[in-house]
């Protein structure tokens, strides 16, 4: 067996580990699912049992954002199977909704809005408040559902827990809320230090990096076809993830309605620093063809990026590497990302998500981070993953195309380190859930 083969190999047998210590056996990646008690409502038992309220699902303009919702509730479904789970999703649209129904096909989804009035606008939202036992709020960029949750601590004081968020700023409204939280994990261990510098006083407060790190959703239909138009062979393409500094929020949501000034400072720094933050891209794409022979797929994580794959990353590479990159620019959802990451011998992004869902799926994750990003990007020094991790205006273009390239030339030891990596990430979330598990349930029993 030649190297290559070895690696391959290593590789199955990496994803297969992962999936393992997940608790799936063999197939159920593809979407067969565990049949277990878990989102189900059974009429068999008289005996009603806890219900959380999940909040999450906050944008479908990133496949980040919607992947929190999968990887959260995978980590309920192995380790709070007695559950049942309303899913409360800020945004369904763009195709979530089925997607999640295929992977959990007895999840519940509740829709509604709690108005400016302070009422919900939908009998069935009432009716989880009603039912539900304890609301969680799933993983994101902030306590992105502050108001919801103050508004489900006055009304029902029930219970409530944070799983995963970034906490940068603590107000004092935010500070009584966290204070008597049953617990509170945060996705970086600078949340932590913001919480400790704010004397926010939950009894439970810890590092649980983002729950995407668990998502395990494939689409191979899609994924195939697009390989096969492409011409791209399992374990022998690059994934290539772009990004401006600032998102242009403005430009993708109609909600937003910035000042002519905001629009104004955000497109000034996004052009001073298009150009030389994807230069560093493009240079690691082309140490990667002209070393391996393989090809480069360009990939959005939002929607906005799909417009930016070929002026700033594919157009301005050198015609010999060109040809040998494809783009990916249709947006997607995370299920299709997940097979395509799977799939390549490593992802390297300028967005955060990306590489998590890569590391998700067994295949080596490279971050790229940006200033303008959220102290998010701590997490992967947290979880161990320094060497795979580059500041954008610490490091060069050959710094990172070495790094990058590295990679492949010590491919089993990548693959090596992203597995102790998973472990380690695994044991993190058992761990956690342990502690969700336990405050769901004194909840439900006091």
């Amino acid at each position: 067996m030649n190297n290559q083969q070895q690696n391959l190999s290593r590789r199955s047998w990496l994803k297969q580990s992962i999936n393992h210590s997940l608790g799936l056996a063999g197939g159920l990646c593809s979407g067969m699912l565990i049949q277990t008690q878990s989102f189900s409502q059974s009429t068999s038992k008289p005996v009603k049992t806890p219900t959380i309220l999940l909040r999450s699902g906050w944008q479908t303009v990133n496949i980040g954002d919607i992947g929190h919702t999968p990887g959260i509730l995978k980590l309920l479904e192995l380790y709070a199977p007695k559950f049942q789970v309303i899913l409360w999703p800020n945004s369904v649209d763009r195709g979530v909704e089925p997607m999640l129904k295929k992977r959990f096909p007895h999840l519940k989804i509740v829709k509604g809005r709690l108005q400016r009035d302070g009422k919900l606008n939908s009998e069935s939202l009432r009716q989880a408040f009603q039912n539900a036992d304890f609301f969680l709020h799933g993983s994101g960029p902030s306590v992105v559902s502050q108001r919801e949750l103050a508004f489900w601590k006055k009304m029902t004081r029930k219970p409530y827990g944070i799983y995963g968020v970034t906490i940068s700023k603590v107000n004092k409204e935010l500070h009584s809320l966290l204070s008597e939280a049953a617990f509170i994990f945060t996705r970086e261990t600078q949340s932590l230090k913001n919480l400790t510098a704010a004397k926010v006083t939950s009894s439970h407060q810890d590092f649980a990096p983002d729950a995407t790190f668990a998502i395990d959703l494939t689409n191979d239909q899609k994924t195939l076809a697009f390989q096969k138009k492409n011409q791209l062979q399992k374990g022998k393409y690059l994934c290539a993830v772009p990004r401006l500094r600032l998102t242009p929020y403005h430009k993708i949501h109609k909600s937003i309605r910035w000042s002519k000034e905001k629009v104004r400072e955000v497109e000034m720094v996004n052009q001073k620093y298009q150009e030389s933050d994807h230069a560093k891209l493009r240079a690691a794409i082309q140490e990667w063809v002209r070393l391996t022979g393989q090809k480069v797929v360009v990939c959005p994580e939002m929607t906005y990026q799909t417009s930016i794959i070929r002026p700033l990353v594919i157009d301005r590479l050198p015609s010999d590497v060109k040809s040998m990159v494809v783009a990916h620019d249709d947006y997607w959802l995370p299920d299709e990302a997940g097979s395509l990451y799977r799939d390549a011998a490593a992802v390297v992004s300028m967005e955060c998500h990306s590489p998590i869902i890569a590391c998700a799926h067994g295949t080596p994750g490279l971050y790229i981070r940006q200033p303008t990003d959220t102290i998010k990007g701590q997490m992967w020094y947290d979880i161990g993953l320094k060497d795979w991790t580059f500041e954008i205006d610490e490091v060069n273009q050959k710094q990172i195309a070495k790094k990058v390239t590295n990679v492949y030339r010590n491919y089993e030891q990548s693959l090596g380190h992203l597995e102790s990596v998973m472990q380690s990430i695994q044991d993190r979330q058992k761990n956690t859930m342990q502690v969700v598990e336990n405050a769901i349930s004194n909840s439900y029993s006091s």
